[in-house]
């Protein structure tokens, strides 16, 4: 996913700017933005303020790699499982699958 040249700061400051009561799309044309990507930041950032939008971004990533190592655990005890299930194999049949 592509990053964003916008940090918190200016979405913030942008969403406040056109709350004032500047039209959206001069707000927008100042940004160098489109109004759909204003829309698209009013929703996600709407109400916050820029230390609360930095926290909600570290918990999210923070949530992602925790996901990321929840799925790689359980594909391992999956593995796990399967093989402690598995019959056994003697010597000879050992030797024989090598």
């Amino acid at each position: 996913m592509r990053t964003s040249k916008f940090t918190e700061t200016p979405i913030i400051a942008t969403l406040k700017q056109a709350d004032a009561g500047v039209p959206v799309k001069d707000v927008c044309r100042q940004v160098g933005i489109s109004t759909a990507t204003y829309y698209q930041w009013k929703s996600k950032h709407d109400g916050l303020e820029a230390s609360e939008l930095r926290r909600v971004k570290e918990l999210e990533s923070k949530n992602a790699k925790l996901k990321r190592m929840y799925a790689e655990l359980a594909l391992d005890n999956a593995a796990m499982k399967d093989l402690i299930e598995k019959k056994t194999l003697g010597p000879a049949r050992m030797r024989e699958a090598v």
